[in-house]
């Protein structure tokens, strides 16, 4: 299973973890996964300010922090609109992926 983490510092968030493998079928064939990592990545590829974050990425982990005081509007749709990807892909496949948040 895929698990998404949101934590938020008052109105933004600051901090989302995507984990884990979703196992909706064998590797290569998994299209939850696919689409998880899609929306990730390319969320992570439409970031204005990189250096407003601590970014890993490691092999079925992905991790988002904010370092800077405050992320800029820009940023802020990009997050937004990936975690409202991430919430349809739930929609659908909730067996295969959680989103919780702190």
């Amino acid at each position: 299973m895929i698990t998404v983490i949101i934590e938020k510092r008052g109105d933004q968030i600051s901090y989302v973890e995507v984990k884990g493998h979703a196992n909706y079928a064998p590797k290569g064939q998994d299209l939850v996964c696919a689409a998880v990592s899609a929306v990730t990545i390319g969320a992570l590829n439409a970031l204005e300010n990189h250096h407003d974050f601590k970014i890993v990425i490691n092999e079925g982990e992905i991790s988002l922090l904010l370092v800077a005081p405050k992320m800029n509007a820009h940023d802020e749709i990009v997050i937004n609109t990936m975690l409202t990807s991430l919430r349809t892909i739930e929609q659908t496949y909730g067996s295969y992926i959680k989103i919780k948040e702190r």
